[in-house]
């Protein structure tokens, strides 16, 4: 845990008692603050009170006498309508903040120069904290990964010299966090996503930058350039004296890491040279992963890993649960478990990655459904669609690919494994890459991904 000091003999209320609002409560309480807690569950109020923290139920209180509202990063700041007590902290003239910004103001009175490192875009930010937590745990580093990952950044050990934290950012956790300072900040990509909560992609992107752009004076912005928002943050960035290294997978650069082939190459200065392969590294397949390995390679030689060192943590990542996760082969058939595809543009990193697919999508649809994913349906042997996006992907499908509305998950396995040993194709792939959201059957992409590999299991022992 790391204690939070900075409202020490002062009262504090948070809101949300998930674990990172848990965690709040708990940090703070350590460092001496006086914890008030609230939410709108009642099974969160109840196992809250039970451990011993303080519920108030803040509609009643005395808002003059809160220094500031900690607000869990599911709670709406700003769209739809910002939550009631966002109004009630305002009204007030009470600070709205989160955890990670608590995190980095204890950071700058305890270990200001401490490793910290956080990554955001829409796409590959899980794998690439996992990737780079475990390129600096390989060479040596007590390294640690939190914040959106799984691990609330509190619950973290201190900030330390030599103690690295590699930190996952949404986007809702950035807009909770104004001075939000990492020594390398990574910024993979944007494309439309959560616009329920940013109301506009331009809102949306621009919550996105603010991790970059507020990287310490002596840090390093790691940016992906491959879309125009992205191009645009770089060069922004630029022109405000940051230091700057672009990476893409699309195009050699005059400077920065660029993809060619296999070899993620380094540019400056007019010459290029080879500094890691990512050929044959199985949790690092598709194009996809080679920009998330070229950002934590970056990473890696701006904090002063060696190209050899950087290679050896590459080849040693085991890879990431329900990311293009290698489930098993059954009848020379290869199941890929990609549940963590809440949306198109994730769906087409995983369809990239292979020829011959028994496709399972389907879920709650995100604004514009797989219509952009037309490019990659001559590589779809069929489709095995499922939940309440079925009938909308259906008629995108019709006259491009062959599909069956399967409905649930497990008969959706059922008949893509059969359907893909009879096939007698040498790499046929099974793949579940939703490109939705899992709310209408399953309460998170983490348990429909369980699913998967369960049903996978049960055909091998059938």
């Amino acid at each position: 845990m790391i204690p939070v000091t900075g409202f020490a003999g002062k009262r504090v209320a948070v809101f949300g008692l998930g674990k990172s609002g848990l965690a709040s409560v708990r940090a703070l309480a350590a460092g001496g603050a006086d914890v008030i807690a609230f939410d709108d569950s009642e099974k969160n109020v109840t196992e809250a009170a039970t451990e011993g923290i303080a519920i108030e139920d803040l509609r009643a209180v005395d808002w003059s006498a809160i220094a500031a509202l900690v607000l869990a990063p599911g709670v709406p700041l700003t769209h739809p309508a910002p939550h009631w007590t966002v109004g009630m902290a305002r009204n007030a003239a009470v600070e709205v903040i989160g955890d990670i910004e608590l995190y980095c103001r204890e950071r700058r009175r305890i270990a200001p120069s401490s490793p910290f490192i956080a990554i955001t875009g829409t796409n590959g930010k899980s794998t690439t904290t996992a990737l780079t937590a475990h390129m600096f745990a390989a060479a040596g580093y007590e390294s640690e990964a939190g914040g959106n990952i799984g691990t609330a950044i509190l619950s973290l050990a201190p900030p330390r010299a030599g103690r690295v934290h590699v930190i996952e950012c949404s986007s809702y956790q950035i807009d909770l966090a104004p001075s939000l300072d990492p020594l390398v900040g990574m910024l993979l990509n944007v494309s439309e996503d959560h616009l329920d909560r940013h109301g506009t992609l331009a809102n949306y992107a621009a919550v996105k930058e603010r991790l970059v752009a507020g990287v310490s004076a002596d840090g390093t912005a790691v940016v992906g350039v491959d879309d125009n928002w992205c191009q645009a943050v770089a060069d922004r960035l630029e022109k405000a004296g940051k230091r700057v290294v672009r990476i893409s997978v699309r195009r050699p650069l005059a400077d920065g890491l660029y993809l060619e082939g296999d070899r993620i190459m380094r540019a400056a200065g007019g010459t290029a040279r080879e500094i890691v392969r990512v050929g044959g590294i199985g949790s690092l397949r598709g194009v996809h992963n080679a920009q998330n390995a070229a950002c934590a390679t970056a990473t890696g030689l701006a904090l002063g890993l060696s190209a050899e060192t950087i290679q050896a943590g590459l080849r040693s990542f085991p890879g990431l649960a329900h990311r293009m996760e290698e489930v098993g082969r059954i009848n020379g058939v290869l199941f890929v478990n990609d549940s963590k595809a809440t949306n198109a543009d994730a769906a087409a990193r995983a369809l990239a990655s292979f020829t011959d697919i028994f496709w399972i999508a389907g879920g709650r649809a995100k604004t514009g459904g797989i219509t952009s994913l037309s490019g990659y349906f001559p590589r779809i042997r069929k489709a095995y669609l499922i939940g309440e996006a079925s009938d909308e992907f259906a008629e995108t499908l019709d006259g491009s690919a062959p599909y069956v509305k399967a409905q649930t998950l497990d008969r959706a396995v059922e008949l893509a494994a059969h359907d893909a040993a009879a096939a007698g194709i040498k790499d046929a792939v099974v793949l579940l890459s939703p490109a939705c959201a899992s709310f209408d059957q399953y309460r998170n992409f983490e348990i429909r991904g369980a699913a998967f590999r369960d049903a996978v299991k049960a055909l091998a022992v059938s």
